[in-house]
């Protein structure tokens, strides 16, 4: 009798809940071998081309070659964002990476909503040049790939290796949620990965450029995120309802 695929309709619990890795990529690699087996060309990997996103890069490569990965092109981003993208190209020429851009250009949307809507209503900005542009992309998609790990912020905390995401009506799966911050610079290192000069100057969750600062000793990686306010997540992570 041949398995049910997983999907969102018939999603219950996550079939790794009660995985315990020990393994070098502390349960990854298996879940993404999984992720790509049952989903196949149907699954994308979201990535914001992070620290972590290095990790799943260069993974995701050992099992799918040729796997579709989507930057969100919000064309507010550093640019040593936009070298590491060209550099990761060059390493991983089998990859399709797509930068995706919002429906209006920062010019139509200063007109529509008022210059620097990052400022005045960050919910709507990052609505309009994130979350939409997401649900673009993953409109028909089975899955998405994702780089959260439970250490990253009390919000993540609770994140498993697969997701049922209310959010995208989709299945989110999240290989790293084992990895702490250590784990990531050890493989990037010992694998000696390219990832974003940025890091190397306290910056290690890396966004839009109005909306990303440095974080002081003993902050959480999520700290440099929409600093002096109480905004954590842009909402690609979360079921609020950032439209309007």
């Amino acid at each position: 009798m041949t398995e049910t695929a997983l999907t969102y309709e018939n999603f219950t619990t996550d079939p790794f809940r009660n995985l315990t890795p020990a393994d070098e990529t502390n349960g990854a690699l298996r879940i993404l071998k999984w992720a790509y087996g049952n989903f196949g060309d149907s699954i994308i990997y979201s990535c914001s081309f992070g620290a972590e996103s290095m990790i799943l890069i260069d993974l995701i490569s050992k099992v799918k070659t040729d796997a579709q990965i989507v930057f969100l092109d919000t064309d507010l981003h550093f640019q040593e964002t936009y070298d590491l993208i060209d550099r990761v190209k060059e390493r991983y020429p089998g990859l399709r990476i797509k930068l995706k851009k919002p429906e209006l250009t920062l010019e139509e949307q200063a007109d529509k909503h008022g210059a620097a809507l990052w400022k005045s209503d960050p919910n709507q900005c990052c609505y309009i040049r994130k979350i939409k542009p997401l649900e673009d992309v993953l409109y028909g998609a089975s899955a998405w790939i994702s780089g959260l790990r439970r250490e990253q912020s009390p919000s993540r905390q609770n994140t498993d290796f697969v997701n049922k995401d209310e959010r995208f009506k989709s299945i989110k799966v999240c290989p790293l949620i084992h990895w702490t911050w250590d784990d990531v610079w050890d493989y990037i290192e010992k694998y000696e990965l390219p990832y974003n000069e940025l890091h190397d100057f306290q910056y290690p969750s890396i966004g839009c450029i109005p909306c990303t600062s440095r974080v002081k000793s003993g902050e959480d990686s999520r700290e440099g995120r929409w600093a002096g306010s109480d905004k954590t997540e842009c909402g690609l992570h979360t079921l609020g309802d950032n439209s309007k």
